[in-house]
């Protein structure tokens, strides 16, 4: 006779144990016999997601008895300073239970402190000399107490603001510095603000830290995947070139390639092309995104090349009898129309992503491509497209052309002391997303040549100042593809600069407040960060050393919800009865839209839902606009492929 312990989880669960033995005379099976495991009682808590510090709600407990004989259970909440509960006007928490029966114990909840509280209620079988339902109270042998904690997020009321302030300190034996001056507005919501500084000795280390979030922004669609998807291509191809790449980061980074390479085949039509949610027309841009994208990552994670194959067919299916490429499908940025037909921009974009995956010069659909794009370069006014072209003829080796478009940008740049980079029109916004993009095509332009000089470097540098200082608390930056593009950039240009010696320390320091950073070549892809509690105040960050350091400040802190319609507004009705205290109620959102442009671009609506409900989304129709509907945690996100005026 043989006796094998065993724990089994407390969860009521049934288990079929087999067994079987040998012997020299054959094999014996033994009949199945069934175990069912299970706590004599247990006790569940009912609490929503969240709440907005200054709501109240009603913590529930509820007790289930397995036992075949009554108990007498006594439930008690553990004490904590960070919420205050009130009892309920039943105000019984002991209570008979009798086989199989379950009570409920209710309490007010009111929290006082903002972020995740935990709560903790405990329920316990008491001895009792109480008579329930004409049988005398048992207390169970073992299993006499259950406990259980759950998480709350207590969030601050109005809407969060994110402000950030980044330098790239690159000090060559002595030091540099630079101030920031950090204030609050006067409306700023008590409680919610909150400022770090970080510091990381390599200038993708950011990015690198937060790979599966550079955007906070949903991917419910083919682009936005693709943006979450590339950078890792940058980001390893950078760390392998200079040796730095370890096999965890390699794990961490193939992972969310093998994902997004899964996700992005939801996008994918018969054709081999892709379009931005799957269904309606191949879009052109997208496929050509993909297309390069696949051809990299190739090299770190299985794709089919069948896949590469059918995608890149349905582009060279896609010309014009000069070899220009014809736009399908909508641009993702409606602002990178105009002063040139799109198909030359779609023909640079395409033959920059077939020369980056090696094809040579003399295919014929790169020949023609050029030849193409040779023939309309006097006529290009945009920015963008003269970015775009200037990396195409860049990476053709093509010195005359190369050359003659870098005179076009420099009459167009916009010069701020140590800072360099252009913008699609005089009046954008400086951290407008595509003034990051078009900069980075031209960092990759100056950065793709068989050699550089110093005065390369130097140039290159100017634009890397500008973009740093673009970049959000996440490592990416605004939009979708200005972080893929200047993630790109960014890793060639950490490429051609890396070294491997020197150090840095870097000295953030405020009137009462002081923090100092070591960077050195053991811990340059550490992120290191430290909360500042002397806001608001005067900083000066000195960096003093030999390393490069990428120094942040960031803010966030939420304000009462803006009330004044923008460029967006939403206007919100609720239907139903609120004291009547209905299960069901119904919200309409109507989205306008009043900008300078004719129509907007593809929009996302975020929409909170109310503490302690959850959205039924069947009742949103796919159709004309909206053309997609996902819910996360209390979130619903539609997405609209455009507003008019």
């Amino acid at each position: 006779k043989t006796l094998v312990p065993v724990t089994v989880p407390d969860t009521i669960t049934s288990w079929d144990t087999e067994a079987f033995c040998l012997s020299s005379t054959g094999l014996g099976l033994a009949p199945p016999a069934q175990l069912t495991v299970f706590q004599p009682f247990f006790l569940e808590l009912s609490l929503p997601y969240s709440i907005i510090r200054g709501e109240i709600f009603e913590l529930k407990a509820t007790v289930f008895n397995y036992l075949s004989k009554c108990i007498m259970v006594k439930v008690t909440p553990a004490p904590s300073s960070d919420y205050t509960l009130k009892a309920s006007s039943d105000d019984q928490y002991s209570s008979c239970l009798c086989a199989n029966g379950r009570k409920t114990f209710k309490w007010i909840l009111t929290p006082s402190v903002l972020g995740v509280l935990n709560i903790t209620v405990s329920a316990e079988a008491e001895a009792s000399q109480t008579v329930c339902d004409n049988e005398i109270v048992s207390v169970p042998e073992r299993g006499r107490i259950d406990t259980v904690t759950r998480s709350l997020l207590v969030q601050a009321e109005g809407t969060e603001k994110t402000e950030t302030y980044s330098w790239l300190l690159c000090p060559k034996g002595n030091s540099l510095s630079e101030e920031v001056n950090l204030t609050l507005p006067k409306d700023v919501i008590e409680g919610s603000a909150r400022s770090t500084v970080s510091v990381i000795g390599d200038i993708l280390g950011r990015a690198l830290s937060n790979l599966h979030g550079l955007l906070q922004m949903p991917y419910g669609c083919g682009e936005q995947n693709m943006a979450i998807l590339s950078p890792n291509i940058y980001i390893l191809q950078y760390l392998e070139n200079t040796e730095q790449l370890t096999s965890a980061i390699r794990e961490r980074a193939t992972g969310f390639l093998k994902s997004g390479y899964q996700r992005q085949m939801n996008y994918r039509h018969i054709s081999g092309a892709y379009s931005t949610f799957g269904h309606g027309d191949e879009n052109t841009w997208l496929t050509a995104f993909v297309l390069r994208s696949f051809g990299k990552a190739q090299k770190y994670i299985f794709i089919d090349p069948q896949i590469i194959q059918s995608a890149k067919e349905w582009l060279i299916s896609r010309r014009d009898s000069d070899g220009c490429f014809i736009q399908q499908g909508r641009l993702f940025n409606n602002r990178m129309k105009g002063g040139v037909n799109d198909n030359v921009t779609m023909t640079a974009y395409i033959t920059a992503s077939l020369l980056e995956l090696e094809t040579p010069v003399t295919d014929p659909v790169v020949t023609k491509g050029l030849s193409c794009l040779k023939s309309v370069i006097e006529d290009v006014k945009n920015t963008y497209t003269t970015a775009l072209l200037t990396y195409t003829f860049s990476l053709a080796r093509d010195a005359d052309t190369r050359q003659q478009l870098f005179k076009k940008l420099e009459d167009v740049a916009i010069s701020e002391g140590s800072r360099l980079h252009w913008s699609q029109s005089a009046s954008a916004d400086d951290s407008d997303s595509l003034a990051v993009e078009i900069s980075s095509y031209v960092l990759l332009a100056a950065l793709t040549a068989d050699s550089l000089t110093s005065a390369d470097l130097g140039f290159a540098n100017r634009i890397v100042s500008w973009l740093v200082k673009q970049q959000n608390a996440y490592g990416g930056f605004s939009s979708t593809q200005d972080t893929v593009v200047a993630l790109q950039a960014l890793s060639l240009y950490a490429t051609k600069v890396f070294s491997s010696d020197g150090s840095s320390t870097v000295t953030v320091q405020s009137a009462a407040d002081t923090h100092h950073f070591d960077v050195n070549q053991d811990n340059k892809l550490l992120y290191q960060e430290k909360q500042l509690q002397n806001v608001p105040a005067k900083y000066s960050i000195e960096a003093k050393g030999s390393a490069c350091a990428s120094v942040q400040v960031a803010q966030f802190y939420n304000i009462p919800t803006p009330t004044e319609a923008k460029t967006l507004s939403i206007d919100a009705k609720f239907e139903g009865d609120c004291k009547t205290l209905e299960q069901n109620f119904i919200l309409n959102f109507t989205v306008k839209y009043g900008g300078p442009q004719k129509t907007t671009n593809m929009l996302i609506v975020d929409i909170k839902i109310l503490s302690g409900f959850t959205a039924d989304t069947s009742m949103v129709r796919l159709g004309k606009y909206v053309e997609r509907v996902d819910t996360k945690e209390d979130h619903v996100i539609v997405y609209l492929t455009e507003v008019n005026k």
